[in-house]
């Protein structure tokens, strides 16, 4: 396993489908992740640090877990089937199957690790490195395009992307 940093969500052009992206720590290979358009919300909104007025359902996840003192220890994304990612939640003994978007939206609220399989990262990680200097820029501008504020309003991300879902 080896753990990594979430650079946050992106939006792919044309179909404007969120992505996660996850950046490995000790190595550089990146994570892409296609999610739903409230998952995305979710994540982008904890990491901007904007409060909802009501709590969501992973922050009332995450105060479930404070409440009945369950820490979460890590975030575990341990496979990829067909283009599905597969996640656990790992509590002490404990493995919890869970979709790699809401993993990652609880583990941002209880502060956890994530980490990915190194399995995971040999079959999808994305080397810059490797690319040449055209597809570096083009994958740079493509994690600089977002704002918050994509996230207000219509909801009009698709909720079933055409690329790989979580």
């Amino acid at each position: 396993m080896r753990e990594v940093n979430v650079v946050g969500i992106r939006f792919e052009e044309p179909e404007y489908a969120p992505v996660l992206i996850l950046h490995e720590k000790d190595g550089g290979r990146y994570v892409p992740i296609w999610i739903g358009a409230s998952e995305a919300a979710a994540i982008s909104l904890q990491q901007q640090g904007v409060q909802p007025g009501r709590p969501l359902t992973h922050d009332l996840v995450a105060t479930l877990l404070e409440t009945f003192a369950h820490p979460l220890e890590q975030v575990e994304i341990v496979g990829v089937s067909e283009g599905t990612f597969i996640a656990e939640l790992v509590f002490e003994g404990t493995r919890v199957s869970a979709r790699p978007s809401d993993a990652v939206a609880v583990a941002l609220r209880t502060s956890s690790p994530v980490l990915v399989s190194r399995e995971v990262l040999d079959e999808v990680g994305i080397s810059l490195v490797e690319q040449g200097e055209e597809e570096v820029e083009a994958f740079r501008e493509f994690l600089d395009q977002v704002s918050p504020d994509d996230f207000l309003g219509g909801g009009d991300a698709p909720q079933e992307p055409g690329g790989p879902t979580s």
